[in-house]
């Protein structure tokens, strides 16, 4: 993983329009998975996308200790889930456990291997990507007692990603970041995206009018705020081979998967306060 930020020469249509789509199959799997099967459906989505991210931010951040730190990142997945399912009372603070072993877990593999080359940078890279898996476990807790929040949650972060994406794509400005195809008008887009998206869905969530507008602008603010980072990220790794090296899609999955990850404890703050 490296902090360099590269001036982009990236087109925009790999950029943009993969993460477009897998941002409708990621909103597809949140939202209707839980609704048709329920707690287990909940469960199915959040590990898919937790593995999903796993796989592709060791790719896309050359992460080294391949085999090792998928190995912690799965762990730290199913252990997230674990600490949140099995429970009769599962609270959120149970992840702490999770993450404080997990932490251990990767500064030991980081600091056994040998030779260490770019030890700091892959001990970040574990850091953020056992915090983004805990994250996504949190979109269980929305599944209960009923699937409406989990579901309007997967339909607002899926939208706001999908405009986002699409609006970027033909109009990247003004730029948000230098080297970085984000625009501030596709930040708006989304966001008023996601207020829509949750006044429509508001009986979905038991939610007011003016309570679902805020839910799903907030969320929406929060995704369109962590796809820069993502799109950053893509930038980054692409300019410097990593990415496409090892996969392609990699960098792709992170600008869809991460945002999800950032909005799954806001939106479960949200409903539970309001």
């Amino acid at each position: 993983m490296s902090s360099t930020a590269v001036p982009s020469t990236m087109p925009a249509r790999p950029h943009h329009v993969p993460a477009a789509g897998l941002a409708v199959v990621a909103a597809g799997l949140v939202a209707g998975l839980p609704a048709a099967l329920g707690d287990v459906g909940a469960l199915a989505a959040v590990l898919v996308l937790q593995l999903a991210l796993v796989l592709s931010w060791v790719l896309a951040t050359g992460m080294q200790g391949f085999a090792a730190s998928l190995a912690v990142g799965t762990a730290a997945a199913v252990a997230a889930d674990l600490a949140l399912v099995l429970p009769e009372r599962p609270l959120l603070g149970g992840l702490l456990a999770v993450l404080g072993v997990g932490f251990l877990a990767a500064v030991l593999q980081q600091m056994l291997r040998s030779p260490r080359h770019d030890l700091v940078d892959s001990l970040a890279g574990s850091a953020v990507l056992l915090t983004a898996v805990a994250a996504l476990a949190a979109l269980l807790l929305l599944g209960r007692p009923g699937a409406g929040p989990l579901v309007l949650t997967g339909l607002v972060a899926g939208t706001a990603l999908l405009v986002g994406s699409l609006t970027d794509q033909v109009l990247p400005r003004p730029q948000l970041a230098p080297g970085v195809p984000r625009g501030l008008t596709g930040a708006v887009l989304a966001v008023l995206a996601g207020a829509a998206v949750g006044w429509a869905a508001r009986d979905v969530a038991d939610l007011g009018m003016l309570r679902a507008l805020l839910v799903g602008a907030v969320l929406a603010g929060v995704v369109a705020l962590v796809a820069v980072a993502g799109s950053f990220l893509a930038v980054a790794t692409t300019a410097e081979g990593v990415g496409d090296a090892l996969s392609p899609w990699a960098p792709t999955v992170v600008q869809v998967v991460l945002p999800f990850a950032a909005c799954a404890p806001v939106a479960l703050g949200l409903l539970t306060l309001l």
